[in-house]
């Protein structure tokens, strides 16, 4: 069984958030999404719409997700793929070569293209003007 997992804050769901998570499962069998909790939002200057129980909650209803674990912080990367024993690591493209280092533990590392006319940040920006 091949197994990947993916990162992200996920707030206010979207269907570039369903095309990231359809094509990371089409990388394998099962998918584990690390999902961004409120402390570490805030760690980097961002606060989530939806608190992360309601962001999990979506995630866990969608067919693509198998699992969803908490992301607390940026050097948990190499631990989940130890612990998970995961195959695939995916990002969105944006995110290009910042994680070719988890190759070193023999993971497969694909940067996915984003949906380009959609992003949580698009959407906050139209619903405050």
């Amino acid at each position: 069984m091949r197994r990947v997992i993916t990162y992200g804050t996920f707030d206010l769901l979207h269907y570039g958030h369903i095309n990231l998570l359809k094509r990371a499962k089409e990388q394998g069998d099962y998918l584990v999404v690390a999902l961004s909790t409120d402390e570490f939002n805030k760690s980097k200057g961002k606060e989530s719409f939806f608190p992360y129980e309601k962001r999990k909650a979506l995630l866990e209803a969608i067919r693509y997700v198998d699992l969803v674990i908490p992301e607390e912080n940026w050097e948990q990367k190499v631990n989940d793929v130890k612990q998970y024993q995961i195959d695939v690591f995916v990002m969105g493209d944006d995110w290009k070569g910042k994680f070719d280092f988890l190759k070193d533990l023999g993971v497969e590392v694909v940067y996915l293209p984003r949906t380009p006319e959609i992003s949580t940040t698009m959407i906050k920006s139209k619903l405050k003007n």
